[in-house]
C-alpha cells in the first residue's frame, strides 16, 4: 500500500532534575553541596533513507516519545543524557507543523537529518547555585521543558519528468517501455493507483528518473478522486510530458483534455501551473486520426512543443526522451519551503512571550517563558519561590495583573499553578 501523508505527535524527553545533595565524608560531616545536574532529555530526530518508499510506518503508530534526561545524583555525579529518538522518512517527505500549516523541514537528501522536537536542558544541582552569600542552597532546578508538536508528513514523489494525463491514455504503457518498470496495464480506468517510479537510461549514457503518475479527473485540485494523491507528486517534477489520447477512442477531445487538466494544475497550485510541459501525442499507430492531431497543433502548438508516438509501438519515444533530458539538466532546482519562515517559527515558540488576561473572576498567565519558569521553580523552597515572585514582578506581570483589577486574594493561575494575589 502506498501511503504518502501522516499526521503524527511527537513529544521529546524532559531534562532530567537537579540534585540536591550535601557533603557527608567521614570529616566533613558539614560539607557544601554536592548535588549534580540533571541530563539532557532525548531530541526526536527525523532521518531520510532512501530505503523506505511510502509513510506506511506512520499509518499505525501515531505517538512518539523520547525518553527523558537522568536525574542529577549526589556527589556531584550528573545524570545521563537520554538517547535521541530516530525516526526515519522516505526521502523527498515535507515536514510541516500542523497548526500554522509553516513547512519545517524539505528532506530530500538521502541520510539527511532534522530535529523536529528538542529535548528540555538538564536541570542544575544545587552545586551551581552556591555562593558567597548562599553557602548551603537547598534547592536545585528541575529540568526544562521538552518540545512537544504535531506535524503532518507529506511524501512529495521525487523524479525528474512526470507523466501528465488523464486515466487510460498511455501512460503505464509510456513507463514500461522507456524503462524497467512494470507498472499494472489493463484497459481500464485508474489502473494506477500509486505513482511508479522507474529509471530512463539513454544511449548517451546519461539518465533521470521518470514517474507515471495516477491519472487525474475534474475536480482533482477539490480532492475529487484521487485528488490531492495526484497533484502532490507532480510538484517536484522538473518537466511534465502531458499524453493525450490523440485517438479520441473513449468520445474525448484531447484539446478539451489538456485544458482540463491544467486548469486543475492552476488551481491546486499556481507553480504548478508554470511549470514546463511537453504534449506528447499517444496512440498514432491508430488510423483515423489527422483530424484530432491537426485541431492539437492548431490550437496548442503556438505554446507547446509536440511530440508524435505510439507508446505500444516504440515509434518517436527517444525523441520525446532526449527533449525531456535537455530540461532536466538546464531546469533550476526548486525550493518548497522558506527557511526564514521555519526559523521564525521557531524563535516565535522560544520568545518571552507572556499572556496576562481575565476569565470570570480569576487571573491567568501563561506564555513559553512562564511554562519553563513554572517547571524550573521548586514551590516548596523559599529561596526559589522567592526567585519566581521577582522573575514575575520583573516581567512586569504582577504590574498587568493590577490593571486588570487583581486584588489582594483573587486567584491568579500561572501555567496552571494557582496562587493567591498579593500586592
Amino acid at each position: 500500500m502506498f501511503i504518502d501523508i501522516a499526521k503524527v505527535h511527537v513529544k521529546a524527553g524532559k531534562g532530567g532534575n537537579g540534585s540536591v545533595a550535601f557533603r557527608r565524608e567521614k570529616y566533613e560531616p558539614m560539607g557544601g553541596p554536592s548535588g549534580g545536574d540533571g541530563g539532557r532529555g532525548g531530541n526526536i530526530i527525523l532521518v531520510a533513507t532512501n530505503g523506505l518508499r511510502t509513510l506506511m510506518d506512520f499509518r499505525y503508530k501515531k505517538n512518539y516519545k523520547a525518553r527523558n534526561g537522568e536525574d542529577g545524583r549526589k556527589k556531584n555525579q550528573y545524570g545521563a543524557n537520554a538517547d535521541d529518538l530516530i525516526l526515519k522518512v522516505p526521502v523527498g517527505t515535507i515536514v510541516r507543523d500542523e497548526e500554522t500549516g509553516i513547512v519545517l523541514a524539505d528532506m530530500n537528501t538521502d541520510g539527511q537529518e532534522f530535529i523536529v522536537a528538542k529535548g528540555g536542558r538538564g536541570g542544575r544541582g544545587n552545586v551551581k547555585f552556591k555562593n558567597s552569600i548562599r553557602r548551603a542552597p537547598r534547592f536545585a532546578e528541575p529540568g526544562g521543558v521538552a518540545e512537544e508538536r504535531d506535524i503532518i508528513l507529506e511524501l512529495k514523489l521525487i523524479a525528474d519528468v512526470g507523466l501528465l494525463g488523464f486515466p487510460n491514455v498511455g501512460k503505464s504503457t509510456f513507463l514500461s517501455k522507456t524503462t524497467s518498470a512494470k507498472p499494472k496495464i489493463a484497459n481500464y480506468h485508474f489502473t494506477t493507483l500509486k505513482p511508479n517510479l522507474g529509471v530512463v537510461k539513454m544511449s548517451s549514457g546519461e539518465s533521470f528518473v521518470i514517474a507515471d503518475i495516477p491519472g487525474i479527473i475534474e475536480g482533482a485540485a477539490e480532492g475529487v478522486g484521487l485528488g490531492h494523491e495526484f497533484l502532490r507528486h507532480v510538484e517536484r517534477t522538473k518537466v511534465l510530458l502531458h499524453i493525450l489520447d490523440i485517438s479520441g477512442q473513449e468520445g474525448r477531445n484531447p484539446v478539451e483534455d489538456f485544458h482540463k487538466i491544467n486548469e486543475e494544475l492552476a488551481e491546486y497550485s499556481e507553480k504548478l501551473s508554470h511549470k514546463k510541459q511537453i504534449i506528447v501525442l499517444n496512440k498514432m499507430d491508430i488510423p483515423g486520426i489527422d483530424e484530432n492531431v491537426k485541431e492539437v497543433r492548431e490550437k496548442l502548438g503556438d505554446k507547446y512543443e509536440i511530440y508524435e508516438i505510439s507508446a505500444i509501438t516504440g515509434k518517436g519515444l527517444e525523441k520525446v526522451l532526449y527533449k525531456a533530458l535537455d530540461y532536466v539538466k538546464t531546469a533550476e532546482e526548486e525550493i518548497f519551503y522558506d527557511e526564514s519562515e521555519a526559523a521564525a517559527l521557531y524563535e516565535t515558540k522560544k520568545k518571552d512571550t507572556i499572556n496576562v488576561y481575565k476569565e470570570g473572576e480569576r487571573y491567568y498567565a501563561d506564555g513559553y517563558f512562564l511554562d519553563v519558569l513554572v517547571e524550573s521553580t521548586n514551590f516548596g523552597d523559599y529561596e526559589s519561590l522567592k526567585n519566581f515572585q521577582k522573575v514575575l514582578n520583573d516581567k512586569g506581570v504582577i504590574d498587568r495583573l493590577m490593571e486588570l483589577g487583581a486584588k489582594e486574594d483573587d486567584t491568579i493561575v500561572v501555567c496552571g499553578v494557582e496562587f493567591d494575589f498579593v500586592e
